[in-house]
């Protein structure tokens, strides 16, 4: 099973960032990003939404619960309904 910590290093390769810049676009310290490269700590709910908008990947493929990095059609077609009926 892929964990956070694979997906997160794993994409920032993917898309040639450094951990610094990384660090960076989540508002935290390089160090506090190696930290979670290397598993040692999490980031908090806010800062995921962060790195899944900078990476451009959807919450669920950052946090290991899909393979897949954009979220679905089907799923954005939900998502728009529910917002349209509010």
């Amino acid at each position: 099973m892929v964990i956070f910590k694979d997906h997160l290093r794993a994409i920032r390769k993917e898309r040639k960032h450094t951990q610094k810049e990384a660090a960076a676009a989540a508002g935290v310290t390089e160090r506090n990003y190696q930290d979670w490269e290397y598993g040692k700590t999490k980031p908090t709910f806010d800062t995921l939404i962060a790195l899944a908008d900078y990476f451009d990947v959807s919450l669920d493929y950052l946090v290991g619960r899909s393979d897949n990095p954009t979220i679905s059609r089907q799923s954005n077609e939900r998502i728009e309904r529910n917002e349209s009926h509010q």
